[in-house]
């Protein structure tokens, strides 16, 4: 599995293409696929760009807990399923492509944040990001809350 580390600024252009990091990129092994699925994260307003490989991972564990059957599992999947979008960067600038309506979901407008964060990879749009990260006496006070429930 891929473990996706550091944090890269870039400019999106007019037509809502962006570079995708070098340094990213070269974590992909040699010849992979290198088409990826960006989601509109649940949590935050951000993106999660997983690989494909991941993608089938993480979609069908979720898949596995729901009962179909279930109206408010299927609706549950529905939503789950919209704001998602396969991406391949183009072979000869590495430019991704976002839809626009994934960029107005969380913002977008001349630069975008990507963020490693393990097995995926969030992309904020530049000003959310600043205002999404916790300070060091938010993220002690988490750390110690979260080490008592452990």
């Amino acid at each position: 599995m891929i473990s996706f580390i550091g944090t890269y600024s870039a400019k999106v252009d007019d037509k809502g293409r962006v570079v995708f990091p070098s340094p990213l990129k070269s974590l992909m092994p040699e010849g992979s696929d290198m088409r990826f699925v960006l989601h509109k994260d649940i949590h935050a307003r951000c993106l999660e760009m997983y690989t494909f490989e991941e993608w089938q991972r993480q979609s069908e564990g979720i898949k596995a807990k729901l009962n179909s059957l279930n109206p408010r599992h299927a609706a549950f999947w529905r939503g789950y399923m919209q704001f998602r979008a396969v991406v391949e960067p183009d072979p000869k600038l590495g430019r991704i492509s976002i839809p626009r309506d994934l960029q107005e979901l969380i913002g977008i407008d001349k630069e975008v944040v990507f963020v490693g964060n393990d097995y995926k990879i969030e992309i904020w749009a530049k000003d959310a990001y600043a205002q999404s990260t916790l300070s060091q006496e938010a993220f002690v006070a988490l750390a110690t809350e979260l080490s008592q429930q452990l």
